[in-house]
């Protein structure tokens, strides 16, 4: 599958089957994320991959967050505010988004959960002062069932298209995408 492809195909993925995610493809899905640029190349960045289900559970506590338990994996990507103040948050985001498409190519899903007490992913993980916890990745195979809110949501909230969101040269004069 080749990038835009998987940029296509990658939604947010909330039910999961039980099957675990084989290293190879753990092992591809953090090279993806080694491989992001950062602001000056600090690379101030930490992943912690937990499978575990007593963690899981307690990751799962934040209000939109409670599949996590069902999900084989939920890697809780870091920021080092020390090494960089102003642009940890835009590199651990560029790593993470790395990590989305590498998992939609090897036939993983994923989503982005940013429903979590900081404090208490903290503490269940034990991260150290100087890493911000910056979002949650659920990773594992789809299960195939989706929610009735879930077929209702992506019905109604379909993808604004080029022109709605591009202006060309300055805000307001509308880019008009080829029909080619």
């Amino acid at each position: 599958m080749d990038v835009f492809e998987a940029i296509e195909k990658r939604r947010s993925i909330r039910k999961y089957e039980a099957t675990p995610v084989r290293q190879e493809k753990l092992e591809k899905i953090l090279e993806a994320a080694r491989l992001a640029p950062s602001a000056s190349n600090v690379q101030p960045r930490h992943f912690i991959v937990v499978a575990g289900e007593e963690r899981k559970r307690a990751l799962s506590a934040g209000m939109f967050a409670g599949f996590l338990k069902q999900a084989p994996l939920v890697i809780v990507a870091c920021g080092d505010e020390k090494k960089s103040p102003k642009w940890y948050h835009i590199d651990v985001a560029i790593a993470v988004e790395n990590m989305v498409l590498a998992a939609t190519g090897e036939g993983l899903g994923t989503c982005w959960i940013g429903s979590f007490d900081e404090n208490r992913v903290r503490s269940v993980l034990k991260i150290p002062e100087n890493l911000r916890v910056v979002v949650l990745l659920a990773v594992g195979y789809y299960s195939g069932k989706e929610g009735f809110g879930s077929k209702v949501f992506r019905l109604v909230r379909k993808r604004k298209s080029l022109d709605e969101i591009v202006s060309i040269e300055e805000y307001g004069k509308p880019f008009r995408p080829s029909l080619e």
